[in-house]
């Protein structure tokens, strides 16, 4: 083994072609398959730039090499050289693609800060040499670092525990309370509620299309897929049909929820059961998850389930938080109780406030974090949490207890 061949072993390899042709790329993809080097080849058809963000953050802890145009607009090239090692702190190696090797442009290509220039119509064996002589930089530069908000996952223990409602409102809360920016996705394979609670057409906002689209998903390129309430929170959507979706592959959920979260303070999933195989590339991305229950028989015999089995991922165990909706209804299990049978602190507890949340969902529009309620007051202590702002909310206890229930929930 080379020592090239080391460095691509041990380091994930990232190649970026910018606004280049179907044909360079193919040769690219050709030198490296020659090698038998693994990579994560992601094509922009545009020129990159602050304004024009692509998904950085899944190349963050990779060997990253950058090809781009020279020829169609230089002004544009240069710029987005620039852009590229600034964001990736040095932890790229960019080459200038031009169809003549002329004096000017090797030069406005090595001022811009490319290590290498070739020609568009180089064979695979050309190619090949270029990346060899990057090889010393890549082994002794690194990784290259990116600002990430926060991603945080709700799964419902049982239908009807208001998993969605909670998920709306949290996010909600963070942008009016906090000026944060948040993207709220509806993470369902199909007919999620999440805009409809929003009063939004979600029609053209499907999750599912940015992640097939993240091999050139960029800030521009979101922007076009986001639906947007009034508030400022942002929205990405479930399909609003019954079947007919493809399945979308679980390393371009990671990939896709990774640059998401360059580009949000927070990034926050309502999703359906958390056992599903589709749910693992959230479960994995998530720094947060949030089990959200109702303190009755049904709802948490399921959390206990959920919560034994998301427990035996040493990584999600310390992620799982619990959240007890509606923990002030009459006849509710006492959260003592409660916590003895899941072996685990309720970390959030929301009173409850039926009619009024059902009347928002009704419609379209969330309870406002200012209307002073002792509901609305939950959403904000939980959403000053998150940013690091201590509050202190009086709620009154009104749980009674509900004797021979805590044997059921052993059965």
């Amino acid at each position: 083994m080379t020592n090239l061949d080391h460095v691509l072993d041990v380091r994930e390899t990232a190649v970026l072609a910018v606004h280049l042709d179907a044909d360079f790329v193919e040769t690219l993809e050709e030198t490296f398959d020659r090698r038998g080097w693994k990579i994560n080849l992601s094509t922009f058809d545009a020129y990159l730039s602050a304004e024009r963000r692509p998904a950085l953050g899944a190349l963050k802890s990779a060997v990253c090499i950058v090809f781009v145009d020279f020829d169609s607009n230089a002004a544009e090239a240069v710029e987005t050289v620039r852009y590229l090692s600034q964001m990736l702190s040095g932890g790229v190696s960019v080459v200038a693609v031009a169809n003549e090797l002329k004096s000017e442009t090797v030069l406005s290509a090595m001022r811009a800060g490319c290590s290498e220039v070739v020609k568009r119509e180089a064979s695979s064996s050309e190619m090949l040499e270029t990346i060899e002589r990057l090889r010393g930089s890549w082994s002794s530069t690194p990784a290259a670092t990116t600002s990430q908000g926060a991603v945080i996952a709700f799964f419902g223990a049982k239908g009807g525990t208001g998993t969605t409602t909670l998920a709306v409102h949290l996010a909600t809360s963070l942008v009016r309370r906090h000026q944060k920016r948040v993207l709220l996705i509806d993470h369902h394979p199909e007919l999620g509620h999440v805009c409809v609670y929003l009063g939004l057409d979600g029609t053209r906002c499907h999750f599912q299309e940015v992640v097939r689209n993240v091999g050139r998903l960029d800030s521009e390129l979101l922007r076009g897929f986001v639906a947007r309430h009034a508030s400022g929170l942002e929205v990405l959507s479930s399909p609003d049909l019954c079947g007919g979706e493809k399945p979308v592959e679980a390393h371009a959920v990671s990939r896709t929820l990774e640059f998401l979260s360059t580009e949000y303070d927070f990034v926050i999933l309502d999703c359906a059961t958390a056992t599903e195989e589709y749910n693992v590339p959230v479960i994995e991305s998530s720094s947060m998850l949030y089990l959200v229950a109702s303190p009755d028989v049904g709802s948490v015999r399921n959390l206990s389930r959920y919560v034994d089995a998301l427990s035996h991922g040493d990584q999600a165990s310390d992620k799982v938080k619990v959240v007890m909706n509606r923990s002030s209804s009459t006849y509710a299990i006492e959260i003592p109780q409660i916590e003895q049978a899941i072996k685990l602190p309720v970390s959030i507890k929301i009173s409850s406030a039926y009619p009024e949340l059902v009347r928002a969902g009704n419609l379209g529009e969330p309870m406002s974090p200012d209307a002073n309620t002792e509901v609305t007051n939950q959403f904000v202590k939980w959403a000053n949490t998150l940013v690091g702002i201590s509050s202190e909310v009086a709620v009154p206890k009104k749980n009674k207890k509900v004797f021979g229930m805590l044997n059921l929930l052993k059965a």
